[in-house]
C-alpha cells in the first residue's frame, strides 16, 4: 500500500475514505445533535432541519459501521432504538467544534469572497 500524507491523498489512502464518511453533509451535525446523550431516530431528525429519513438512516448506518455511533435496541413495547456516540466518536467532538467555530468566525470572509467571485463572473459574462 502506498504511503499517505497530508499533502497527497492517493486513491487507496484509507484516510481518504474515512474523511469522506465523517466529513460529509450530515455526519458532523448528527454528532453535534447526539453530543448531549442518546436519542431516538425522530429526536435526531427533529434536530436536523432539512434531513430526509433516507439520508438520516444512511448516515447513521455509516457512522455505526465506522464505530462512531452505536445503535441500541430498547426492550419496550413497541421496541425502540436509540443512537449514541461511542468513545471513538467522542474523540471527534473537539475537532468538529473547532471546525464549527472556525466557520462562524470566518463566515464574513467567506461571504465577501463569494460576493467578489460572483461579481467577477457577472462582469466577465
Amino acid at each position: 500500500m502506498k504511503e499517505c500524507s497530508i499533502e497527497k491523498f492517493h486513491a487507496q489512502c484509507p484516510s481518504r475514505e474515512l474523511f469522506d464518511q465523517i466529513a460529509d453533509k450530515w455526519s458532523m451535525m448528527i454528532l453535534a445533535v447526539l453530543a448531549d446523550g442518546p436519542l431516538r431516530f425522530n429526536a435526531i431528525k427533529r434536530g436536523l432541519e432539512g434531513i430526509t429519513q433516507k439520508a438520516l438512516t444512511q448516515t447513521l448506518r455509516k457512522l455505526e459501521r465506522n464505530g462512531i455511533v452505536a445503535r441500541n435496541v430498547i426492550a419496550t413495547s413497541p421496541v425502540a432504538v436509540e443512537y449514541e456516540i461511542t468513545p471513538l466518536g467522542r474523540s471527534l467532538i473537539e475537532p468538529f467544534k473547532a471546525l464549527y467555530y472556525w466557520t462562524r468566525e470566518k463566515m464574513p470572509e467567506v461571504e465577501a469572497a463569494r460576493e467578489a467571485f460572483d461579481k467577477r463572473m457577472q462582469e466577465s459574462a
